[in-house]
């Protein structure tokens, strides 16, 4: 499904930028995308093979001949191997169309979750890589480093346990990895079609509805609850609050069938393993790696933030409540969850006379696609060009090669899978594939990732049309696959986004700024129709001052999921475990809007999955890219200040997880970070939240 406006980049071959990445000491690879189910399970088990090989080599080897490029450096090169050929399972159980494809990689990557987990518990492994470590003084830092991360995850797989407590701690790891995939499988399965009458749907776009992809055979349109973009059309603008219910409470069900029970078995096996690893619950686990340390300090960081947002959503849901009443003549009209979306949404047009859906017309996803390239492109010292794909998951794809102006040396490349399709992923997010990495030869790994997401499609003689919103989360995926891309680090272990989870969306979430710059914007945003027409002047700044008319209710529900996230974490072994889905309508309630009675929004937040313990890192990454943000909008030229840009790219996006990230925030900054830029940003002061330092 190909937007039909036409690009601007240059084409290259594959081969043309292999080669001139090898003349350059890089390696340019693309993953190989099984086409059989068969042949998905002969890829893992010759890779497991040969990884098994290896790592019997490493622990056979004598202690007199133990160094560091046979024992570390060989393990962190066995690791990144499989986990190529377990990334490329993962993004085909979650994007492959054909249902046979993505169900056996489902049962592969189970098999290499297992895999994976008996790694950390293979003692001779272990006591190689701890007899080259004893003593050892005369390594490099990144070295080093690598050498230090690789005995504390041992510690903290239970290798100092007992054999028997050890032999169980890898059985309940082992259960658990493969019920966290079952749990992200239902969710990504499940499917509500709500059906609607055009009576019904007052208040949507007319692009929208002229879309005659939604509709069946009677004339009436069938949306998908768990679709994104259809949610959100409907919630945003449908002026029927039976409509908005209806959608919202379908929303609110998927997979609450098959994952409801899941949950409660995946939040036992956390804090059972946590216990058995000393540690007071799976919250303290996850976060000792993290910037916040401990549970309570992510905790304390969510409760003072949400008792400083206090009066700015007091005020917010005033103003909603206010606009309802006056809506159904009921002086007694409550807002809830279903209604929150619709009267920001018209509380936006109401004062600042902006209308969001309107504003689509001037961003056509070609255009803004290769428009966020040239700001990139200008920031970073980069080119972009489009690759000819040798090898596709879907048909429906685009491949980009990066490349550093200044060496003209490529430097990666992204997969864009962009549209919606049954039985794909459902929300946005960066499928790391090949890392970035010193090969034993000497050769740079160039890193390769893929961004999955779901904007709307071309329809009907005009391009996808993406809101402001949308724009952003484009920008901010982005981020994440330059993060990849721009990676420096020696080893996989460091490489791109493998930083502590409550510092990952930091250099995605700085550059959603450049969208709410009406400079930036006027790079590329323009009327489909009449390239002539910008937006028009003052548009930005309404929305600028919109998004502060609804900042406090935006990060109360963000505090709201952070908050039932470790609530449920922190439960300790041995102690009743709460019921899931009663907690997070509790917490939900008390932080933000109850959910409607008899729904399980809980069953399809798969954030649990793999930012357990950590979805408060969302808000504690964006208090960091604020202040780093100051860097730019304090300095001539602002956001596309070139230096500025190098800066960035060298101390933040390159790094990786090569040093602490206090380290590289220091180094940006020049300065210890401030919460103060922050605070500021959201209109409110106060004593600044628990982890966080101010000036």
């Amino acid at each position: 499904m190909q937007d039909f406006l036409s690009s601007t980049l240059p084409v290259v071959s594959f081969s043309e930028a292999r080669k001139r990445a090898k003349e350059a000491g890089f390696r340019l690879e693309l993953p190989e995308f099984e086409t059989e189910p068969k042949a998905l399970a002969e890829s893992l088990e010759q890779c497991l093979a040969q990884a098994d090989e290896r790592l019997d080599a490493i622990a056979a080897l004598l202690p007199e001949r133990l160094d560091f490029a046979n024992t570390v450096a060989a393990f962190d090169d066995v690791i990144c191997s499989v986990s190529t050929v377990a990334n490329r399972l993962y993004l085909l159980k979650e994007a492959a169309p054909e249902k046979v494809i993505r169900e056996e990689a489902e049962r592969q990557f189970k098999i290499f979750q297992d895999w994976d987990v008996g790694l950390e518990y293979r003692e001779d492994i272990y006591r190689t890589i701890r007899a080259f470590a004893d003593g050892q003084s005369e390594l490099a830092e990144e070295a080093r480093r690598l050498m230090e991360h690789f005995m504390r995850d041992f510690r903290r797989a239970g290798l100092g346990l007992s054999r028997g407590e050890r032999d169980e701690v890898e059985r309940l790891r082992k259960r658990l990895s493969r019920i966290v995939t079952d749990f992200d499988a239902n969710a990504t399965k499940a499917e509500s079609p709500v059906e609607f009458t055009v009576d019904e749907l007052e208040g949507l776009p007319r692009d929208f509805l002229d879309n005659r992809s939604l509709r069946n055979f009677s004339g009436n349109y069938v949306l998908g609850a768990e679709t994104v973009w259809h949610f959100l059309v409907v919630m945003d603008n449908a002026k029927s609050e039976a409509v908005r219910r209806r959608m919202q409470e379908a929303r609110d069900r998927l997979a609450a069938d098959t994952n409801l029970e899941l949950l409660q078995e995946i939040i036992r096996l956390r804090a059972d393993i946590a216990r058995r690893l000393g540690y007071a619950d799976w919250a303290d686990y996850r976060t000792e790696l993290k910037m916040a340390k401990t549970g309570a300090g992510a905790r304390r960081f969510l409760e003072d933030l949400s008792e400083g947002l206090q009066e700015l959503f007091a005020q917010e849901r005033e103003a909603w409540q206010a606009m309802k009443r006056e809506d159904t003549s009921d002086p007694e009209a409550v807002v809830h969850l279903w209604d929150w979306r619709y009267y920001s949404n018209q509380l936006v047009k109401r004062r600042h006379q902006v209308d969001s859906e309107k504003l689509r017309r001037y961003f056509p996803y070609r255009k803004t696609l290769e428009g966020m390239f040239r700001i990139c492109g200008r920031l970073f010292g980069l080119s972009f060009a489009r690759l000819e794909a040798p090898r596709k998951w879907t048909n429906d794809l685009e491949l980009y090669l990066v490349t550093d102006v200044r060496t003209q040396t490529p430097r990666g490349a992204f997969y864009l899978d962009l549209f919606p399709r049954k039985g794909k992923f459902r929300h946005y997010a960066q499928f790391g594939l090949i890392d970035g990495r010193r090969l034993p030869d000497g050769d740079y790994q160039c890193p390769c990732v893929a961004l999955v997401c779901n904007f709307p499609p071309p329809n009907a003689g005009q391009p996808s049309l993406l809101s402001h919103t949308e724009v952003k989360t484009l920008f901010h995926e982005f981020g994440h696959a330059l993060h990849s891309l721009l990676t420096r680090a020696e080893y996989a272990r460091f490489s791109g986004t493998a930083v502590p989870r409550d510092f990952v969306e930091v250099p995605s979430q700085l550059l959603e700024n450049w969208i709410w710059d009406q400079d930036m914007l006027d790079l590329f945003a323009a009327d489909w129709q009449d390239e002539n027409r910008k937006i028009p002047a003052g548009v930005i700044e309404g929305l600028k001052a919109a998004r502060l008319e609804t900042i406090g209710s935006f990060y109360r529900r963000q505090i709201a999921f952070g908050l039932i996230d470790l609530e449920l974490h922190s439960v300790t072994a041995g102690s009743e475990i709460p019921e899931a889905s009663a907690l997070a309508g509790s917490l939900m309630k008390k932080v933000f809007l109850e959910p409607a009675e008899g729904t399980d929004f809980i069953a399809g937040f798969t954030h649990l999955s793999h930012y357990d313990a950590g979805y408060y890192g969302y808000a504690w990454a964006d208090a960091i890219a604020a202040d780093l943000d100051t860097v730019f909008s304090g300095s001539p030229s602002a956001r596309l200040n070139e230096a500025n840009g190098r800066r960035l790219r060298e101390e933040i996006y390159a790094t990786g997880d090569t040093r602490d990230p206090e380290e590289s925030i220091t180094s940006f900054l020049g300065r210890p970070r401030s919460l103060t830029p922050f605070l500021k940003s959201l209109g409110v002061s106060g004593r600044p939240p628990a982890g966080a330092s101010n000036d």
